[in-house]
């Protein structure tokens, strides 16, 4: 089993910059990859970002350039820099994974970008 606890959400204005964190209560060294995805009221939850344990990363389009996700495996820790936020970003923002065929959710840290 796998618990994840997200921080680092809050109300920022347009163009500036928050870091989420996803904690993880085991070692991420031996999980292959790990996401951050985002649910804005009235849609569907979309994937934000992931990481392997290579470090490869994958992100949303809407996303390529702004954020960054990163891994701190000494820590159990993956990272979503959240830079030149848009009022569009505003969503609950939820780390993800997989181990042994499980699916895990963090319970979600809410993201609010003002204009």
């Amino acid at each position: 089993q796998v618990q994840l606890l997200e921080s680092g959400g809050g109300l920022v204005q347009a163009g500036g910059s928050l870091r989420l964190s996803c904690a993880a209560s085991r070692s991420i060294v031996s999980i292959n990859s790990m996401a951050w995805y985002r649910q804005a009221p009235g849609k569907q939850r979309e994937l934000v970002a992931s990481i392997t344990s290579g470090s490869s990363t994958n992100y949303a389009g809407s996303v390529k350039g702004r954020f960054t996700i990163s891994r701190d495996s000494a820590k159990n820790t993956v990272y979503l820099q959240m830079n030149s936020l848009k009022p569009e970003d505003t969503a609950v923002y939820y780390c993800n994974t997989w181990r042994l065929g499980v699916q895990y959710w963090g319970q979600g840290t809410q993201v609010t970008v003002s204009s």
